[in-house]
């Protein structure tokens, strides 16, 4: 039997058809609600009982199609819906939003338009999801611009997707002009602002939106506090302490994503005990607060506790993710260590992860870091599949690091050549290798293309700019970048300072101090010890006793980089008190602050006790380098100590595995040819692994000279010659040792050659 609307409409009454209507509204809603696909039986009853053109009621049915069957049966049953309101097209509209079919959404919303139907504020909330989606910058100011002409611009909702949409792609001006539109911001778009400003690299302005906030008595929650520990990491130590107060006063609950992002700040801030306190408040952990514990051992260089961090969490049965394989591949780059990496690798290969992006991009900086050619990390970049900017970018750096930077600008070009744009960390890396060969007119090309990239705007982009021009001699170029930059930070003015210092202008870099007080740019201990090392070149020791103040009053005095320039200040220039003094407030003294120990004590001819500290040194598990090295062989020429100078040379291969290079050797021979044993650094410049230099012939004519041994002396100056003809210092050696041995004959006539090279030259 078939039933038609009229049947239907002569055997229920216009009372029980708005009961059934009423019945069947409420099914769909609790079917909505509890995502139950039994709710779409209703539709034939509805059609039945002639209500197919009942608009609550197909809107409702719409939304359960879209959340229970797919976008392709919502779809079919939006067309057939005989009468559509706004309700409808913004039920469409945020279906596709929903499954991320974008372009869907902007042509079903122009489809909208175009039928006369006027958007909402929530048909206007999802479109701009989508514009943000695609990146639809001017698509979404077309949005803007009808949501103002519709009286909405002070809308909460609307708001905070505008400031989204523009803070994303680099419009933060527009999106804080915006967030002043929006009537008493709620916590949702104060929380769009701050992460908008997070995200430019602005962080003292996310400060002051977050602390607007709290003066106008928006309560922040657990999100805001998410976007504020990153920005805290970068702010320094107190910061994060205070944010992490005002979360235990406002009784914010920490949950695993706030535990894991307190991880990271504390991290990111060398305070590894707060961390691990943080971790330990509460006994949930996962996959992802696990990684940033790893991650933060491997940031504060505690390289076997992020190796047994990782044994842990395997043991407790909790899998490592790519971000975990990552983290630990990081920091087995960080300690060289190639072996940690290839088990890593082979761990890695078992997950099955070796194709995953973020894995491959930690491998080929593994590689890159650790193998000593750049083969294995350029296997690994060729064969992925689509290598995106962070693959491209350690390449680069690995090329680099391994002294080819040539082959580093031409990767940029086959970079952009396969369509791969140079993001800020790829242009400071590439900037790092113009750098490096000094080449300013690198530099220049570099800097007409970040201008037109835009890319000049990002402070990583403007400090590398200020060293390349810095590095090759260009300060004048370097001082325009720094005025012209919206944002200065510590790092602006410490590569300047430092390339300062390196180029012997001492006065000028400590100058420098002037103009971040100027800029309100506090210092950094890298900073400070910058312009410690800059004040030992001059006559007084003023600036430096003056720095050291500082160091005192800021609490920099604990930064390891400021306490080691502060022992080697004071050694350089003969107050060994004072560099004892400093060297003895050190918690836990590296390899540096030992070394610049020991330098400060030869220099100032305490012979024994700078081979003592070697040996306390020792005894405290710190391992020499090869500077070490090298301070003792030239302490024990200097005190005379021949054979114990000679027993540390080889105790370097034999007990601490490290190959003597060709200053250790000058060193050697200088040793031995001070007290007349020039046979055996004849015999050590002969046996030596690689081919002599200018420096080691000319060590050991200085030791025929003191010792009157004419034939060796010649042989030294013939064989200096043949690599530098032009070297003065061998011809006027070579004149004196004739002098000195009665043949001033010889002596005259070498230094007429001396002069006639120099007008041929």
């Amino acid at each position: 039997m078939t039933w038609t609307t009229a049947t239907v409409g002569r055997i229920v009454g216009r009372t029980e058809l708005h009961r059934f209507e009423d019945a069947f509204a409420r099914v769909i809603t609790l079917c909505n609600s509890s995502l139950s696909g039994e709710g779409v039986c209703v539709h034939s009853a509805v059609t039945k009982l002639g209500l197919a053109d009942h608009m609550r009621l197909n809107n409702n049915l719409l939304s359960l199609y879209a959340k229970c069957f797919g976008l392709e049966l919502a779809r079919q049953f939006f067309d057939e819906m005989p009468y559509k309101d706004v309700v409808s097209w913004t039920g469409m509209v945020s279906a596709y939003v929903h499954n991320a079919r974008h372009e869907d959404a902007l042509g079903c919303f122009e489809s909208m338009v175009t039928s006369g139907q006027c958007p909402n504020e929530f048909t206007f909330s999802s479109i701009l999801r989508s514009c943000s989606a695609l990146g639809e910058v001017s698509y979404g100011k077309r949005i803007h611009g009808s949501i103002v002409k519709r009286g909405l611009e002070s809308n909460q909702v609307l708001g905070s997707a505008l400031i989204e949409l523009y803070s994303k792609f680099g419009s933060c001006e527009e999106a804080s002009e915006l967030f002043g539109y929006v009537e008493n911001g709620d916590t949702v778009s104060r929380t769009t602002m701050i992460s908008s400003v997070v995200e430019a690299g602005d962080w003292r302005q996310a400060l002051r939106f977050y602390m607007d906030m709290i003066r106008d008595g928006v309560s922040p929650n657990r999100f805001t506090f998410t976007k504020l520990l990153t920005v805290s990491g970068f702010l320094g130590l107190i910061c994060i302490r205070l944010i992490h107060a005002h979360m235990i006063k406002l009784g914010i609950e920490l949950n695993l994503v706030l535990k894991t992002a307190l991880v990271n700040a504390y991290s990111i801030c060398k305070s590894i005990e707060d961390a691990l306190r943080v971790s330990n408040l509460t006994p949930e952990r996962d996959v992802f607060l696990w990684t940033a514990i790893i991650s933060g051992f491997a940031q504060n260089s505690m390289f076997k506790e992020a190796v047994e961090a990782f044994q842990e969490m395997e043991i407790l049965g909790i899998l490592p993710n790519n971000f975990t394989y990552s983290s630990i591949l990081n920091a087995s780059a960080s300690m060289q260590s190639l072996d940690l990496g290839l088990q890593i690798k082979s761990r890695v290969i078992k997950a099955g992860l070796e194709d995953d992006l973020s894995v491959c991009n930690s491998i080929i900086d593994m590689y890159m870091r650790c193998s000593p050619t750049v083969e294995d990390g350029l296997r690994v970049f060729r064969g992925m599949e689509s290598p995106n900017v962070i693959s491209w970018t350690s390449l680069i750096a690995g090329f680099a690091n391994h002294g080819l930077p040539q082959d580093s600008l031409q990767l940029l070009m086959d970079m952009r050549h396969v369509g791969v744009h140079p993001n800020s960390f790829t242009l400071s890396t590439i900037l790092r290798a113009c750098s490096i060969i000094k080449s300013a007119s690198e530099t220049l090309k570099l800097h007409g293309y970040i201008i037109k990239r835009k890319a000049d705007s990002h402070l990583v982009v403007n400090n590398a700019l200020v060293d390349a021009y810095a590095g090759s001699g260009r300060i004048d170029d370097a001082w325009l970048v720094i005025r012209n930059m919206k944002q200065r930070d510590a790092i602006t003015y410490t590569s300047l300072a430092t390339r300062l210092n390196q180029m012997g202008r001492r006065k000028e870099a400590l100058s420098i101090i002037h103009y971040m007080l100027k800029c309100d740019v506090k210092m950094d201990g890298f900073s400070l010890a910058s312009f410690l090392s800059a004040s030992v070149g001059l006559e007084i020791t003023e600036a430096g006793k003056q720095l050291h103040c500082h160091s005192v009053k800021s609490g920099l005095g604990n930064h390891m980089s400021v306490s080691n320039s502060l022992v080697d200040f004071y050694g350089k220039y003969g107050l060994v008190n004072d560099a004892r003094r400093a060297f003895a407030e050190i918690i836990k003294p590296d390899v540096v602050s030992w070394n610049s120990l020991m330098s400060g004590l030869a220099l100032n001819g305490h012979i024994s006790s700078a081979l003592s500290a070697f040996e306390d040194m020792r005894l405290a598990g710190v391992k020499p380098d090869s500077v070490t090295f090298l301070l003792v062989l030239l302490t024990c020429s200097r005190g005379g100590l021949t054979d114990m100078g000679v027993k540390y040379f080889h105790s370097m291969r034999e007990i601490q595995g490290l190959e003597p290079q060709m200053d250790h050797y000058v060193c050697l021979v200088d040793l031995l040819g001070r007290v007349g044993r020039l046979e055996e650094a004849m015999e050590v410049l002969e046996t030596m692994p690689f081919m002599p230099d200018v420096s080691i012939y000319k060590t050991l004519l200085v030791s025929c000279k003191v010792h009157g041994n004419v034939p060796l002396g010649e042989d030294m100056a013939r064989r200096g010659l043949e690599i530098d003809p032009t070297d003065p210092a061998f011809y006027l050696l070579l004149a004196d040792l004739y002098h000195d041995s009665g043949r001033a004959d010889l002596g005259e006539e070498t230094r007429r050659l001396m002069r006639l090279k120099k007008q041929i030259c």
